[in-house]
């Protein structure tokens, strides 16, 4: 029988990242982004004028972070001790929205956190990417791990025999966003959450 699968997001589940590019963003640019409203579209405003920033502009600035700022990203308490235990039980894979030319960059700063499994680079919903490693590798089982809810209702659609967790790692976002409506449980730490998802791996759904 083949092991079981873990594929999990990497920011705001592995690694935090809001908060640093929070930071980032009001040093270098004078853009605040506010955390606590958990909502990209409205969360950034230009701190000489109050003006929300243009949504073009935010993803123009986030790619910039991403380009040139990874090194600032931290890990989130508890990740590396989840992963090493899931790892005794099943496979990992790392799916994380980047484009292609990330692979390297997030490959590489992995790990430096002491994270090395396969990593997977993806545009858009998850649900499809996901659906291709459940066919490549045929798992015993697998549960999704993802802070944002549109890639649950993706997995949902796409691969609904897999467990989702609804994890967000970083307290000020976590408190703003609800349990996605497609995921199984909502667990915002690692040491809770690694009990929840060996139970499922060693289930059949």
């Amino acid at each position: 029988m083949k092991r079981p699968l873990l594929i999990t997001d990497c920011d705001e589940v592995l690694l935090h990242m809001v908060s640093h590019f929070a930071e980032w963003l009001e040093a270098e640019h004078g853009v605040r982004f506010e955390l606590e409203t958990g909502r990209w579209s409205e969360a950034m405003t230009v701190v000489q004028t109050g003006e929300s920033l243009a949504l073009d502009q935010a993803w123009i600035l986030l790619d910039a972070f991403f380009r040139g700022e990874m090194h600032r990203q931290t890990l989130v308490p508890g990740a590396v001790e989840a992963l090493g235990r899931i790892g005794e039980a099943a496979d990992i894979v790392i799916l994380t929205n980047l484009g292609n030319e990330a692979h390297p960059w997030r490959v590489e700063q992995l790990a430096s956190h002491g994270i090395r499994h396969d990593v997977i680079c993806n545009t858009g919903g998850k649900g499809a990417p996901v659906k291709q490693l459940l066919k490549k590798r045929r798992p015993s089982g697998a549960v999704f791990v993802d802070d944002l809810p549109m890639h649950h209702a993706s997995v949902a659609k796409h691969a609904p025999k897999v467990w989702r967790l609804h994890m967000i790692a970083e307290p000020r976002v976590a408190g703003a966003v609800p349990m996605a409506e497609h995921a199984h449980a909502r667990i915002d730490d690692w040491p809770t959450a690694t009990d929840w998802i060996l139970d499922k791996l060693s289930e059949k759904k």
